[in-house]
């Protein structure tokens, strides 16, 4: 069946199903929201095994569980994991709404709701594509999920997770189904992310109180000394300071940047 059809044939279900889960206010940042994390879980669990997956498992982690699923066509073939988060941001200052954060209201063609997009929005429109090649038999490689519920407070679990479960995750190509597009006209493949990276400064001074008449000056202030620090952490190329970061880096092939030069990119947009 040609997707188009597809989709206008199965849009009431999905959005049916797309709103199930924004209903649910897994908001990680609370720990009040806990319940409300593992419910939605358990349903992306649920949408899973109704698009096509073999399992799908509602799996505990250091925090909130995380939820793996996979679909084997064939050993041999090659794996894709899909990567995505099921937790959002709070909905504060929710007199800014126009309508209720958890309730998804569509206006102008448009679903306004907490997580609409970020991150349950992106997420589940893979899913329906994984469903949609599923269902015309039309899934050649091997792919698997992983939905955690952590992201939007740094994702303090995943990386232990990762190392518990390595065998069950193995994949030839990771989709990380939380990025952006430069318009919503103008579809966008992302190649890469830029990583955090976090560094704890302590600066010592005077052991008391000094009089800033009398020493302000001669006696140099830490909150100085730190400003000048973090200043020239960067230098006027924007490129990092810190000995020894970009010694692992690798530098971006012309080809990249050939691709990067065609985008129509425009500051005013």
């Amino acid at each position: 069946m040609e997707i188009k059809k597809y989709i206008t044939e199965n849009e009431s279900k999905m959005l049916e199903d797309l709103f199930s889960l924004i209903r649910i206010p897994s908001i990680s940042a609370k720990p009040e929201y806990h319940d409300d994390m593992l419910a939605c879980a358990e349903r992306w669990a649920q949408l899973l095994l109704e698009a096509g997956a073999d399992e799908a498992l509602v799996m505990p982690s250091k925090g909130n569980p995380i939820v793996f699923g996979q679909k084997i066509v064939d050993p041999d073939a090659k794996t894709v994991l899909v990567y995505a988060h099921y937790d959002v941001m709070p909905a504060e200052p929710l007199e800014l709404w126009k309508s209720e954060p958890f309730e998804p209201e569509i206006r102008d063609g448009h679903i306004w709701a907490r997580g609409a997009d970020d991150d349950k929005g992106q997420s589940f429109i893979q899913v329906k594509a994984f469903e949609y090649l599923v269902r015309n038999g039309l899934l050649q490689t091997n792919v698997k999920f992983i939905f955690e519920g952590e992201e939007e407070i740094g994702s303090p679990s995943l990386e232990s997770f990762c190392q518990e479960h390595k065998e069950l995750l193995k994949a030839d190509v990771i989709l990380v189904s939380d990025t952006s597009m430069l318009g919503a006209d103008l579809p966008s493949l992302t190649t890469g992310l830029r990583g955090l990276a976090y560094w704890e400064i302590e600066v010592t001074g005077p052991n008391r109180d000094l009089h800033s008449g009398h020493f302000g000056g001669a006696v140099a202030n830490p909150i100085n000394v730190l400003c000048q620090i973090i200043s020239q952490v960067t230098d006027a190329e924007g490129r990092i300071t810190v000995p020894g970061f970009y010694d692992d880096v690798e530098e971006v092939p012309q080809t990249e940047r050939d691709m990067i030069a065609r985008i129509p990119f425009d500051e005013e947009k």
